[in-house]
């Protein structure tokens, strides 16, 4: 068995790993090329789409209006054999409208990277929907993913 093959995270891993993340890197592509990687807070629909939301004026937004090809990363570990991580690709549907947008937002407060359906108070959703008003969210179905846990190594080389 190749240490590739040691390492790689299953679909039911790579969804406990996202659980416990709160931001993930999306990286976009600027207008002259270069890979523009910002990271973003996120949950995860039921369906396993990555689900993120920012100012609509951004540079991110306007990347995807260019082009939505994106690569995400969620990764941690600060020794080699702690390594983890998982690299998705795809493209990204912006979402405008605002009711959809305070969805995202209520999925990304609850914290984790996994959706919620608990409510929020009305104060919470009253501030939620000041702020979509000014958002759009970004939706990425992934079609690749690439992971990684040098964990599973046990510490071998």
């Amino acid at each position: 068995m190749s240490r590739r093959e040691q390492i790689v995270m299953t679909e039911d891993e790579i969804a406990a790993y996202l659980r416990d993340k709160q931001t993930i890197v999306i990286t976009s592509i600027g207008r002259d090329g270069v890979p523009h990687p910002v990271p973003m807070w996120f949950a995860v629909e039921a369906d396993g789409a990555i689900v993120m939301s920012t100012f609509t004026k951004s540079q991110k937004i306007q990347n995807l209006k260019r082009d939505p090809r994106v690569a995400l990363l969620a990764e941690d570990g600060e020794l080699y054999a702690e390594l983890r991580g998982v690299l998705f690709t795809g493209e990204a549907e912006l979402v405008p409208d605002t009711d959809d947008v305070i969805a995202i937002l209520n999925a990304i407060s609850q914290g984790g990277g996994e959706a919620s359906a608990t409510a929020l108070t009305e104060a919470e959703q009253a501030g939620l929907r000041a702020q979509a008003a000014k958002r759009t969210g970004i939706r990425v179905r992934p079609q690749k993913a690439v992971s990684w846990n040098h964990r599973k190594l046990g510490g071998v080389y």
